[in-house]
């Protein structure tokens, strides 16, 4: 049994417009499948994507806190001018300038129009091959302890892991990266951004959330009702759904 991450949950006010700019951002397209906003790689909508860690916007009535989101998207670019250009591209479409703390860096820090805050990198050769997101970054306290649980929790392969910075990705060898990153910030409201993880085709997802629970997890209820997907929290609190197969 294993799961796999298959999308980035984004909470926004407008949430076609805030998928629209992702779209926009990442040279993918945009579905409407339901309530939601689904955004993924041109050719056809394709759920769960083979390659790909897409996008889904859910529409919220509240807006986003003044606080940083402990999860935020790095983008890759391929050389000097690709940065530069990428940057005006988005700020174009709306993004804004973020200051996080982050001093002089040869990355940008941006937000996207509900003021989600992502980077846009400057080239790496690590990330030549991951599509247009690099990475899923997560600000932990503790990346050993977040490589043990999400190395036991997912089928990805652990690449790194210090005691400021854990690494995984896809066994196969494709799309981003999700990288816990060791920051001095505390969790002190819901995540803005998160993970959906989905079982594999034949796996049962009751038993994959038990499994997940005897690794630590705790169960959130977020006034979600009955839904066919469970909310869950990791060992440090960060918020992520197990989907239900569709």
């Amino acid at each position: 049994m294993a799961l796999r991450p298959v999308q980035v949950n984004i909470k926004a006010l407008d949430g076609l417009a805030v998928g629209r700019f992702w779209a926009e951002a990442l040279d993918w397209c945009v579905f409407r499948p339901g309530v939601t906003t689904y955004v993924g790689p041109v050719g056809g909508f394709v759920w769960p994507d083979p390659v790909a860690v897409c996008i889904d916007v859910v529409p919220v009535p509240e807006p986003k806190a003044a606080t940083k989101n402990r999860v935020h998207l790095d983008l890759a670019t391929t050389s000097a001018a690709h940065q530069a250009e990428l940057v005006a591209r988005l700020r174009a479409l709306g993004a804004t300038p973020a200051h996080v703390g982050q001093g002089d860096v040869p990355w940008m820090v941006l937000a996207d129009p509900e003021g989600n805050e992502f980077c846009v990198l400057e080239p790496r050769e690590i990330y030549r091959d991951t599509g247009p997101i690099a990475a899923v970054v997560v600000d932990c306290a503790d990346p050993r302890a977040m490589a043990r649980f999400w190395d036991e929790a997912m089928d990805w392969t652990l690449h790194e892991v210090t005691d400021d910075h854990a690494v995984l990705r896809s066994a196969k060898g494709v799309g981003p990266y999700l990288e816990f990153l060791r920051t001095p910030d505390v969790k002190t409201v819901p995540d803005r951004v998160h993970l959906d993880l989905l079982p594999y085709p034949g796996d049962d997802k009751a038993a994959e959330v038990a499994r997940l629970r005897a690794l630590g997890v705790t169960d959130l209820d977020l006034g979600q009702g009955d839904v066919p997907w469970t909310c869950l929290a990791d060992p440090e609190g960060h918020e992520f759904c197990v989907l239900a197969p569709s």
